[in-house]
């Protein structure tokens, strides 16, 4: 088969992607401690490691234990959010062929936007507004497989999505002017709480299984496709001639990444910058082969959100912010660094 080189991997290339996931992965467990361990009452190293002892024997008892259980339940849930929206991201790139493509760029998000700020709008209950945010999300998937089934058949020669990025903005927009219109009528007392969803807070997030089932799922499956995904990277217009199933791919692709995106933002709302410039950094990092680049962004994505959100309820405590900010505040010169760096090359 042609293109060997991303097909066969050498053993020093595998051994090379080995000790990357290895690192990133003891990276996000030392980012999950760090968070487990700060905030308004820091907690040693011995206090955090005999509070983790209680959480295990079902018997938190002292402060440590109850502050190391509320801290560790809201940095797992940033973790899988980021790592969730990483790997989203990756995957948006692939199936559009568009650096700039990020998990919000189809009108998924808009779809959970509006219905979340729906549910906040008539006063549901937490749990509600998941669900509500879960099901618009998957409205407007749906919606957009129905509209540009032509693209996610593989009928497009050069590769690229045109109607299925056209029908995305054109829905995007489409849910903004409905979001827009629920602030405008929103009174004072649901308001706040609408804006602080809409730009992405972990502050009343829960940890829950379901969003670790899709992102694990999601991740089996992106690393089943890496090649085929390395394949039609360099031979779009071959590809099924080289013995991928086009049409497949990419809609397991989208409806993936679509999941992905569904789940991250009904937990945590709308964080920004994550889907985009993980991706970039660890491209620029370690190269574009999609084998070590896939569950590498997933995990420095988790990671990257725990530091942001981490910081988000420190660095002006006792007040937290929406951790939307953090991650756009850092994630803004970081990809103009990106994008400089990749014209000078």
């Amino acid at each position: 088969m042609h293109s060997s080189v991303l097909i066969l991997p050498s053993f020093r290339e595998r051994r090379r992607a080995v000790a990357i996931l290895a690192m990133l992965g003891a990276a996000g467990l030392a980012c999950i401690l760090f968070a487990c361990a700060i905030g308004s009452v820091s907690l040693s190293a011995g206090e955090l490691f005999g509070a983790l002892g209680e959480l295990l024997r079902g018997k938190p008892e002292s402060l440590a234990a109850t502050l190391l259980e509320l801290r560790l339940g809201r940095a797992l849930s940033a973790f899988v959010t980021g790592a969730t929206l990483a790997l989203a991201g990756v995957m948006m790139q692939a199936l559009l062929r568009n650096p700039l493509a990020d998990p919000y760029v189809l009108g998924v998000s808009g779809g959970a936007a509006v219905g979340a700020l729906a549910a906040i709008l008539f006063m549901a209950a937490a749990w509600v507004v998941d669900v509500a945010a879960f099901g618009g999300a998957i409205a407007v998937a749906m919606l957009l497989l129905l509209l540009a089934r032509r693209d996610l058949r593989g009928s497009g020669g050069d590769g690229n999505a045109p109607m299925l990025l056209l029908t995305g903005v054109i829905v995007a927009s489409g849910c903004g002017a409905l979001v827009t219109l629920m602030l405008s009528i929103a009174p004072d007392n649901r308001l706040r709480g609408m804006v602080f969803w809409l730009i992405g807070d972990l502050s009343a997030t829960q940890l829950r299984w379901l969003p670790w089932l899709i992102w694990s799922g999601a991740l089996v499956f992106a690393i089943r496709v890496a090649r085929a995904i390395n394949v039609m990277a360099l031979h779009a217009e071959a590809a099924a001639t080289l013995g991928i199933s086009v049409a497949r791919l990419r809609q397991g692709l989208f409806l993936s990444s679509a999941l992905l995106t569904a789940s991250a933002v009904s937990s945590a709302g709308s964080i920004g910058f994550v889907g985009l410039i993980v991706p970039h950094a660890c491209r620029f990092a370690w190269g574009p082969d999609h084998r070590l680049l896939l569950p590498a962004a997933t995990l420095a994505g988790g990671s990257f959100l725990v530091l942001a959100d981490t910081l988000a309820r420190t660095v002006i405590a006792p007040q937290q912010l929406p951790v939307g900010v953090i991650t756009a505040l850092i994630g803004v010169p970081v990809f103009l660094v990106q994008l400089h760096q990749l014209y000078r090359r």
